[in-house]
């Protein structure tokens, strides 16, 4: 989930326009991370997933902030903002001759208000323009699963605790649900 390096190389804070998003969640840029980010995204990480993670019987206080700071990487993670507020975060790393979309998050005063949608379109249209094919895990049982599946994402394998997806280039979306 970055909308910062592509596997292009180069990094751009971007506006995006109102045109561009639902109505409900205009007004939204994306910005490079920096280290600095590494802790509140790290709190954001272990807010937005505890209900899942205490579900699958894998809640750890220190672990679902350790997990982040250990695979945080700055040049491919850009920062959700909304008036000059984190609103949340999403990695886009290339690895294994896909990107990877990891560590998207968007605070729960964020959530279902089309932003994960908007925000998604965003770097799905990056990946697009690539012809990347973009993998990711989500949690079993997670509502972020139908988000994923609305944007083309298909499962490519699963285990007891985790769901992979892809998503190849150019894969329709059902862009007309809102997240």
């Amino acid at each position: 989930m970055d909308a910062g390096v592509m596997g292009s190389g180069t990094r751009a804070d971007a506006a995006v326009p109102a045109g561009s998003t639902s109505a409900r969640a205009a007004g939204w840029v994306l910005r490079s991370a920096v280290a600095a980010d590494t802790e509140v995204i790290a709190e954001l990480r272990a807010t937005v997933m505890r209900a899942d993670l205490e579900r699958l019987g894998r809640y750890d206080e220190h672990r679902v902030r350790q997990r982040l700071r250990d695979s945080f990487s700055a040049q491919h993670t850009s920062i959700v903002v909304i008036d000059r507020e984190l609103a949340g975060c999403v990695t886009v790393r290339p690895a294994g001759g896909r990107q990877w979309l990891e560590h998207f998050y968007l605070a729960p005063h964020c959530q279902g208000r089309g932003l994960g949608s908007a925000v998604l379109r965003t770097v799905l249209e990056r990946t697009d323009a690539q012809g990347m094919t973009v993998g990711l895990n989500v949690l079993q049982g997670s509502a972020a699963r139908r988000l994923y599946e609305r944007h083309g994402f298909v499962v490519e394998a699963q285990d007891p605790i985790d769901v992979f997806m892809v998503r190849p280039p150019g894969a329709t979306a059902d862009i007309g649900v809102k997240a």
